[in-house]
């Protein structure tokens, strides 16, 4: 509990505070634009995203260690990771274009063979006398406890950066997501915002990487403007409540794995995301349970 408290708190060190920090910046930038691809319906191709980073991990890692390089820079990885991702994205365009086949038969087999790639790329990157996995296959499910407090800082900046472009482009993106034929009569340059949209989605999602892990980046973003969805209707509301509560959910996982750390970090970010989505699922003003139940009691009370 005193490691818990010390975690929450910012008191653990240094290093403690600038992770939680970091893990905060993410979520809040993850959740602020997570309302966006749910209301976009761009959820399943940020999963395809996330599961495509992997290969480009494995092979910018393998890159590094012939070429005499880093191979554990984080910038590096990064970039490995963004390559294929965006590789990925554009796999899952050009599959479904003309009608070859359906957007989640794409997007599933881009998932496939990105993950499959990846997974057979990390016995390749173990085999080399480098050291094993070198710590890869913590950017699965992620391990914050385990970043520098430079690779820490490179996340939060990413994420800052990110956030700020959601805010300079909140009013065409809130268009386009409600209506994608208006914003093209109004003269808003839809494919633009569109593929401004998956890029932002790809740095967040990359940014996401060491804290929460390629598997449940996905869910930071759609998991706290699912929850947000449930208890406002106003887009301007939604997407700092949002913002917010992905924040709350990566401070709080980052917290409780950092004082166990037997508990995969990303998989606790995601629980503590999952358990306050069920949270306003009962207890919305408008759209919970409990609301709902009253709602129909007091009907029934009337009608008789």
């Amino acid at each position: 509990m005193e490691a818990l408290l010390q975690a929450l708190t910012f008191s653990g060190g240094y290093n403690a505070r600038v992770v939680a920090l970091g893990c905060a910046a993410f979520g809040l930038a993850a959740g602020a634009l997570g309302c966006f691809v749910l209301l976009r319906g761009r959820a399943l191709i940020a999963d395809a995203a996330a599961h495509a980073t992997l290969p480009g991990l494995c092979l910018a890692f393998i890159l590094a260690a012939t070429l005499g390089w880093n191979p554990r820079s984080l910038p590096l990885l990064m970039g490995g990771a963004a390559a294929t991702a965006a590789l990925g994205v554009l796999a899952v365009g050009a599959l479904a274009r003309g009608g070859r086949l359906r957007d989640d038969a794409a997007m599933a087999l881009v998932i496939s063979i990105g993950f499959g790639t990846g997974v057979a790329l990390l016995s390749v990157v173990q085999s080399l006398p480098v050291g094993g996995q070198a710590g890869l296959s913590s950017f699965i499910l992620g391990q914050a406890a385990g970043m520098s407090a430079a690779d820490a800082l490179l996340i939060l900046w990413l994420a800052v950066a990110a956030l700020l472009a959601v805010a300079v482009l909140f009013r065409p993106l809130a268009v386009l997501c409600f209506d994608a034929d208006f914003a093209a009569s109004v003269g808003l340059p839809v494919r633009w915002l569109d593929l401004a949209l998956l890029g932002l989605m790809l740095a967040v999602t990359v940014a996401g990487l060491r804290a929460v892990g390629l598997i449940l980046v996905v869910a930071l973003m759609v998991v706290p403007a699912a929850t947000a969805r449930l208890a406002t209707e106003r887009l301007s509301v939604m997407v700092p409540l949002a913002g917010l509560l992905g924040a709350v959910s990566a401070w709080m996982g980052a917290g409780l794995s950092a004082a166990a750390p037997a508990l995969p970090t990303g998989a606790t970010i995601a629980l503590v995301a999952c358990a306050l989505f069920l949270l306003a699922l009962l207890f919305a003003p408008a759209r919970g349970v409990v609301a709902f139940a009253l709602r129909q009691r007091r009907l029934r009370r009337e009608a008789a």
